[in-house]
């Protein structure tokens, strides 16, 4: 049975840091490009929940057995992160959610896992990475997420097929981060390049061995991985310096860690033809190999949005002092405002299809939709005569707006829009991603999954509306 990518869908975040800011405001650090900034009010569940919204849009998504989650920075411990993307997509609780965090090299646990199982299994990876104000890692590192929907001809028409995967593991000291710690270290880039390079020689050894290919079987060869020497060098390891590498999207968005890897596969397949070799070599704590080919099903397939529109339409315009106030190394006053209350866990669990999912009600007489969901129509007035209704996916415009500076918020000004629905229903909103001379009335917009705020260490999700761009 053919088994492999049935669907992908990317989430790179709207503002961009030029890295010539840094050394501008510092003295040192910086270069030359951008890097993807997650907004004050996104982390690595918001963005994989984003990530997986488009991923089920490009097909007919069957309903997953299990959802995996992988991120270097969870924004939970002790706490499934993944039962939150769970609830955004509004899956029923037996599909499994579970985490796979801790290193980058969990994202390949989750596709080895995935690509193991006989059912459909949904993979999300992001990270929001940092590092020292001036360090290499605050200027090269990125944030984004990625999601790939993995299955079986049975499920839906598979557009990579899984021709085979090896691994090479090997105890050293590369990159580390210990618990409490808001950034890692690294060890002396050429060690770590010479034990990366003799883990990738190893492995794709053994996957061409078992594959009966060569390199010049290969269309393509993606490499990732954090160590940036062994990247580059590592097609020479590899035996595939005569192959064309994939993009490199470091320059634009920076390394986005967790994500990398899938985020650079959904780049190369956006512009794949049918019957194309892909190898996917992943160096984290190790080499893992994986290579797809495509289908002829990938001539039909349409990405919701291609990662070069994504990484093309950012805000570069993002100043350094919010960037470091977004990411907590800037401690400025905050809103002379009572600071917010932790949401309660009683009445978040009863409205989880309201809070997570965003789901309306509907009045079966009328048709009049309600949000949030309502026992009573507002026009007829039946009661408990109501059906629930996805407004996730539903787009917006602007009837009226107020442009809030006394509010508390992480970045004032608050932009509170109300907007109706196509097709009807209508809802007060914060709007995200975009400033206060932007917004207009007649705007369209989209629904995405935010962090309303943390308070007591605990993350209130719930929905914004973000112009369409």
């Amino acid at each position: 049975m053919t088994r492999g990518i049935l669907g992908y869908g990317t989430h790179v975040p709207y503002y961009r840091l030029q890295r010539s800011v840094i050394g501008a405001a510092l003295g040192s650090g910086g270069g030359k490009g951008s890097r993807a900034v997650a907004g004050y009010d996104e982390d690595a569940t918001s963005m994989s929940v984003e990530a997986a919204r488009l991923a089920l849009k490009s097909f007919d998504a069957p309903t997953p057995a299990a959802v995996y989650f992988s991120s270097v920075t969870p924004p939970y411990l002790d706490k499934t992160n993944a039962n939150a993307i769970h609830a955004a997509l509004n899956y029923p609780s037996s599909v499994f959610a579970s985490d796979m965090a801790g290193s980058v090299r969990s994202t390949s646990g989750a596709l080895n896992a995935a690509l193991n199982d006989r059912r459909p299994v949904l993979i999300t990876a992001a990270d929001v990475r940092t590092g020292r104000p001036g360090s290499s890692d605050e200027a090269q590192l990125g944030d984004a997420a990625a999601a790939v929907m993995i299955g079986s001809e049975t499920d839906a028409p598979v557009i990579a097929e899984w021709i085979g995967s090896s691994s090479a593991t090997h105890e050293f000291l590369d990159r580390w981060r210990s618990p409490g710690w808001e950034y890692s270290r690294v060890w002396e880039e050429r060690f770590g390049e010479s034990v990366y390079q003799s883990l990738i020689t190893e492995a794709v050894t053994q996957i061409l061995k078992d594959t009966e290919l060569s390199a010049a079987d290969m269309d393509k060869v993606i490499i990732s991985g954090l160590h940036s020497r062994a990247v580059r060098s590592g097609a020479g390891a590899a035996g595939m310096s005569a192959v064309p590498m994939a993009e490199d999207l470091t320059a634009k968005i920076g390394n986005v860690g967790s994500a990398q890897s899938l985020l650079s596969l959904a780049n190369t397949l956006d512009s794949a033809s049918p019957n194309e070799t892909i190898m996917l070599i992943t160096l984290a704590d190790g080499c893992d190999v994986t290579i797809f080919r495509t289908t002829d099903a990938i001539a039909n397939y349409t990405p919701a949005q291609k990662v070069s529109a994504q990484t093309a339409q950012g805000n570069d315009s993002l100043d350094y002092a919010k960037f470091l106030t977004w990411r907590g190394w800037l401690d400025r006053e905050p809103p002379r405002r009572p600071d917010p209350a932790a949401p309660a866990g009683p009445p978040s669990e009863r409205n989880t299809e309201w809070k997570f999912a965003f789901m309306g009600s509907r009045d079966r007489s009328t048709g009049t939709i309600h949000l949030p969901p309502q026992r009573v129509s507002v026009k007829g007035g039946a009661v408990d005569d109501m059906e629930m209704v996805p407004m996730a996916d539903v787009e917006a415009t602007v009837a009226t707006f107020t442009i809030d500076r006394l509010a508390f918020s992480p970045s004032p000004p608050t932009i509170a829009v109300v907007i109706d629905f196509d097709g009807g229903g209508r809802f007060t909103s914060q709007l995200a991603d975009a400033a206060a001379d932007e917004v207009e009335i007649g705007m369209r917009v989209r629904m995405t999954f935010r962090r309303m705020l943390t308070a007591d260490g605990v993350h209130n999700y719930f929905w914004k509306a973000t112009p369409v761009r």
